[in-house]
């Protein structure tokens, strides 16, 4: 079990729900989240609640690469 599934089992039915419909609007490449370049990275982030939704694009394909939840070791080690 990766890190992405450990979290999402250990947040409520509802914040799962909703953080999983803003992980779709991210790949389908929906434009209504606000997404930022994380400084000195290829890696770009998306807010939601407290969780940071972290993902690279790879030629025609995003790819998420991490969920986690805002602390000050968040930025680390991407």
């Amino acid at each position: 079990m990766n890190k992405i599934e450990k979290l999402l089992r250990k947040i409520s039915k509802k914040e799962r729900n909703n953080l999983l419909i803003c992980v779709n609007i991210i790949i389908s490449g929906d434009s209504k989240l606000k997404t930022v370049k994380i400084k000195n990275t290829d890696f770009y982030r998306t807010k939601y609640k407290q969780f940071r939704i972290i993902f690279h694009k790879e030629k025609n394909e995003i790819i998420i690469d991490n969920i986690r939840m805002r602390n000050e070791s968040t930025y680390k080690n991407l």
